[in-house]
C-alpha cells in the first residue's frame, strides 16, 4: 500500500479548485500527467480519451463563450484547461492496443454495433478523465473539473471534423486556497455500498 500521506494528496486532502495562483504549468508537467494516466485500465485497452491542453490565453479565450458564467471566472485564471474528449472511432487503434485479439476492432464496427461503440467510448473515456485528475494530483497539480458548458459548442470549436466528442472540462494549476469552499460531506459506506 502507498504511504498514508500520498492517499491524502490523491484523495482525502485534495479539493476541487475554484481559483488559481499565478503559477504556470509546464509542458513537462502535462507530459508527466499523460504518461501516468495512460496506464489506467480501460476495457480491451481501448484508450478512447483524447485530451486538449488549452494552455495559451488564446486557446482558453476560444473556450470561454461556451462556459456558464461561474466557469468563465474559474477558467480565465487557470493556467491550463483540459478538454477531456472521447473518440467514437477508438476501435481503429485496437489492432495496436489489443494485438493479441485481432478480432477486437470488429466488436465495434458496423451500424448494428454503433451503440456499443458509443457506450464503450464514453465509459472508458470517462475512466481516463478520472485518471487525469489522480495523475495531476500525483505530480503536484490541483484540479477543477467542470460541467456547466455547451458541449456541442465545444465540439464545434475544438473537435470539428473529427470523431471526438467532449466529455468534461478540467482546469489544472496550483489552487488558490482562499477560493476554496468548505469541505462538503460524502456518503457513508452503508449509504453508498453493500457487500453481497
Amino acid at each position: 500500500m502507498i504511504a498514508d500521506d500520498a492517499l491524502d494528496v490523491l484523495f482525502r486532502s485534495a479539493r476541487s479548485q475554484n481559483g488559481w495562483l499565478d503559477t504556470p504549468v509546464s509542458d513537462e508537467e502535462l507530459h508527466q500527467v499523460y504518461e501516468l494516466l495512460k496506464w489506467g485500465p480501460t476495457s480491451a485497452n481501448s484508450s478512447p480519451a483524447r485530451f486538449l491542453f488549452l494552455q495559451s490565453p488564446e486557446a482558453r479565450q476560444r473556450l470561454l463563450p461556451y462556459l456558464n458564467a461561474a466557469n468563465q471566472v474559474k477558467t480565465r485564471s487557470a493556467p491550463v484547461t483540459v478538454v477531456v474528449g472521447y473518440d467514437l472511432l477508438f476501435y481503429e487503434h485496437l489492432s495496436a492496443l489489443f494485438p493479441h485479439n485481432p478480432k477486437a476492432p470488429g466488436w465495434f464496427i458496423g451500424e448494428e454495433k454503433r451503440e456499443a461503440a458509443d457506450v464503450a467510448a464514453f465509459r472508458n473515456g470517462t475512466l481516463q478523465g478520472a485518471y487525469l485528475i489522480v495523475a495531476a494530483r500525483a505530480v503536484g497539480l490541483d484540479c477543477g473539473p467542470m460541467s456547466g458548458f455547451d458541449a456541442n459548442g465545444v465540439d464545434r470549436e475544438f473537435w470539428h471534423g473529427t470523431s471526438v466528442r467532449t466529455n468534461f472540462l478540467c482546469n489544472l494549476g496550483h489552487g488558490d486556497p482562499s477560493k476554496l469552499f468548505g469541505r462538503l460531506p460524502r456518503l457513508a459506506f452503508d449509504q453508498a455500498c453493500k457487500i453481497l
